[in-house]
């Protein structure tokens, strides 16, 4: 049951709760990203481009920190695989 936890994280070399942190920043992030969405539905004249610049932050931070361990390809490999 333990290695639930860590299996995931490991493979991206993170500890538990430096993955933890990870996960929570990219959910803050898109959400403040998500309310900008929002807020540009309702009055098109705000928040122009905050939801395609989250988009494009959060990839390219997580595309440029991303170390695929050997006992897990690189996850875009295996989306572009269709896996």
């Amino acid at each position: 049951m333990f290695r639930r936890f860590t299996d995931h994280p490991a493979a991206v070399n993170e500890t538990y709760f430096q993955h933890m942190g990870m996960a929570f920043g990219f959910g803050a992030r898109m959400l403040v990203g998500s309310l900008g969405c929002f807020v540009h539905g309702l009055f098109p004249w705000l928040c122009l481009t905050r939801g395609s610049d989250t988009i494009r932050t959060l990839h390219h931070r997580m595309v440029t920190h991303r170390t695929a361990s050997p006992a897990q390809p690189d996850r875009a490999t295996a989306v572009a695989a269709g896996d």
